[in-house]
């Protein structure tokens, strides 16, 4: 039986995609990492490290900033 228990970095990579209202390609684009990568981490057969997730969040937050001036 599989658990169905998120993972923090699924939960976490979601919730910044959807910040952001892009969908994945878009976001993957934007962010300029593979498509197969942000698919792994958002079914959790891989975990982002991180301070990657902390990276993608500042960045995310200084481009709204940015895009805000």
């Amino acid at each position: 039986m599989k658990n169905n228990t998120l993972t923090d970095c699924q939960i976490e990579i979601k919730r910044l995609r959807e910040s952001t209202g892009l969908n994945r390609k878009e976001f993957c684009e934007y962010l300029n990492i593979p498509y197969r990568t942000v698919t792994e981490w958002e079914r959790g057969t891989r975990t982002a490290p991180d301070y990657l997730i902390r990276f993608m969040a500042y960045y995310i937050q200084m481009e709204k900033i940015r895009k805000e001036e």
